[in-house]
């Protein structure tokens, strides 16, 4: 956070950027300036009283002039240290509690999942809240920003529990009230589901251009079957280093749900057999000393998917088919789950219409062959 001492001239040439930032008075503790992404800069006083810490703003630096904002910043500053004042109002800039979230319970998240958070907070929630107290945010005003971005479900489904964490946590640091948070209830859009099994038809089709490229791109067919033989997340795979293979299992140091054991099947345990070891990782990348890029599988299987006639398969779709399969052979929800990484049960029951289909199949079997007799 920059210090300087603030004039006129300087506050003028303070640019925007992405994200709001502060610029600190050497002349008076706690007076700053806020540079906000619209361009708007606000005066504020920043300090700590009774264990508290007090943000206030003093107003709109396009309307006061600096000297009348530091003579109200020395006025709440005084006004702080006497015991006989009044207890002051707390502000808190939904900004800048954001940023406060982000730099301390975003250490919960994965590095890839901060920067898509960054993203719909920036996109989606500050453009709306960025410049209200979040004390004063209301279930209204979360419902009806919710309802302005109705036309992009996607992004509202995942900007809304952004928005939730960030209020939960104000409430912990105390910039909220206990139990208030606005976001409790807020129901998210229904999209129409986006699971795509493959046939064995398909797996048939896909065999077989698999088997084209097994001289020419050994290393792509590798991958490819793997996922399919494990259900595994495409980064899963991507980052497997030879040392989390071994005992016939795959010992996954980080996953999305965290460390977790996969269990190989014996031709699973025979691709990673068959493919030779030159280094760390066991598909390594030919340009760096880490693993292979991202895009290279996704190149791969774009071709594989055209010419097995399946041009509408996402590589994460096969996850899906080895689900599926496990349902449809009459492993329980609890069993597929662990086979697929899920931390809660919840997110294996989509597959739970699979596991109807079964019994219904198998209860028209019998009775097929019970109506005979």
């Amino acid at each position: 956070m920059p210090h300087l001492r603030l004039t006129e001239s300087r506050i003028e040439a303070l640019q925007s950027r992405k994200s709001p930032y502060d610029v600190r008075d050497t002349g008076l503790k706690g007076f700053g300036v806020r540079v906000l992404p619209s361009g708007n800069k606000r005066f504020f006083v920043h300090s700590q009283h009774e264990s508290h810490r007090i943000w206030k703003t003093i107003g709109d630096a396009g309307g006061m002039r600096l000297d009348e904002a530091r003579q109200r910043a020395v006025a709440f500053l005084a006004g702080l240290r006497s015991d006989d004042a009044p207890a002051l109002p707390e502000e808190r800039l939904f900004e800048a509690v954001a940023r406060e979230v982000f730099e301390h319970y975003g250490r919960n998240w994965k590095p890839r999942t901060m920067r898509v958070n960054r993203g719909y907070l920036r996109s989606h929630i500050l453009p709306w809240f960025g410049e209200r107290n979040i004390a004063d945010i209301t279930r209204d005003d979360v419902q009806r920003w919710f309802a302005s971005i109705r036309a992009t479900p996607v992004a509202a489904d995942r900007s809304a529990p952004i928005l939730s964490v960030i209020m939960r946590q104000a409430e912990v640091y105390g910039y909220r009230q206990e139990d208030s948070n606005p976001c409790v209830g807020i129901r998210r859009y229904r999209r129409r589901g986006r699971e795509r099994f493959l046939s064995m038809q398909e797996l048939g089709r896909v065999a077989l251009v698999l088997d084209d490229y097994e001289k020419d791109k050994p290393g792509e067919v590798a991958f490819i079957r793997l996922l399919l033989l494990t259900g595994c997340r495409k980064d899963e795979v991507r980052t497997i280093c030879w040392s989390d293979y071994r005992e016939g299992h795959l010992f996954l140091r980080d996953s999305k749900t965290g460390p977790r054991t996969v269990w190989l099947s014996l031709p699973a345990r025979t691709i990673l057999d068959r493919i030779p070891r030159k280094g760390r990782w066991v598909f390594p990348s030919p340009l760096t000393s880490g693993p292979v890029s991202s895009s290279v599988p996704d190149t791969f299987w774009h071709r594989v998917r055209e010419e097995a006639g399946i041009a509408d398969v996402r590589l994460h779709d096969l996850r899906h088919t080895y689900a599926s399969m496990a349902i449809m052979q009459g492993e329980s929800i609890t069993t597929t789950g662990r086979l697929l990484g899920h931390s809660r049960p919840e997110t294996t029951l989509k597959y739970a219409h699979l596991s109807d289909d079964a019994v219904r199949k198998a209860a028209n079997d019998l009775g097929a062959i019970l109506g005979k007799a």
